[in-house]
């Protein structure tokens, strides 16, 4: 299908279930790729209301300045509720509508296997989204749209990669952005709580994304998972 109006379509579309889970994720694939000029967005399903520390305000907040850390053209928030994404018709709806509306050529989602419920059911609601958004006589109103590949990012669960980009030039931005959530890593005040993301976790991740590299022979690297096939050509 071809795009209408190339100025307003996204090159890659990053659905995450809560703020902070695709800076966890790709943060460096995001920002190496909007550093090359494509448009980069990221759709937040929810608004983490039921997080131990922080608040909606303070997370919108935090979005924004990773956002700008990452140099992104897009990002919007659906406010679905927080540990109820349950994939009905009216949630299934607003996805398919945000990528008919964004048109990507690429769409991430957390990986399908995850400790976190909501980011499980992320994954299932994109993936559906994803094929809905192609079938034009669903949701008639927003003209269908195709998107080249569908590719799963790791939170904190990992697995084999499919794939795998070198983010070692852009891991400065990544670490920007996860510093801008500090409600999360490295929340203060009376009411904080110790929370997996207080333990360490920036550091578990960076050594996961160290770790991918070395493999790699890079320095970082941000690993993929797909349930397509890749099409290997040699000649």
């Amino acid at each position: 299908m071809e795009r209408r109006n190339d100025a307003e379509a996204l090159d890659l579309l990053v659905f995450g279930a809560h703020p902070d889970d695709a800076e966890i994720g790709m943060a460096g694939t995001m920002a190496k790729h909007a550093a090359a000029g494509l448009r980069v967005g990221v759709c937040d399903l929810t608004r983490a209301e039921l997080s131990s520390n922080g608040n909606p305000t303070l997370r919108a907040e935090e979005a924004e300045a990773a956002s700008r850390a990452l140099g992104l053209a897009y990002r919007s928030n659906l406010g679905l509720p927080d540990r109820g994404l349950v994939g009905d018709a009216g949630q299934l709806e607003r996805v398919v509508r945000e990528i008919r509306e964004r048109r990507p050529r690429f769409v991430f989602a957390p990986y399908w296997k995850d400790r976190h419920p909501d980011h499980v059911a992320c994954s299932a609601l994109i993936e559906a989204a994803a094929f809905n958004a192609k079938l034009r006589r669903w949701m008639p109103d927003v003209p269908a749209w195709t998107i080249e590949r569908l590719y799963f990012y790791f939170i904190n669960d990992t697995d084999r990669a499919d794939v795998a980009v070198d983010v070692t030039d852009y891991y400065e931005a990544k670490t920007a952005s996860l510093a801008a959530y500090r409600s999360q890593f490295e929340p203060t005040g009376d009411d904080a709580v110790a929370t997996p993301l207080t333990q360490g976790y920036l550091r578990k991740v960076e050594q996961r994304d160290s770790l991918l590299g070395n493999a790699l022979g890079v320095r970082y690297a941000e690993g993929f998972a797909t349930k397509q096939p890749q099409l290997l050509t040699l000649f």
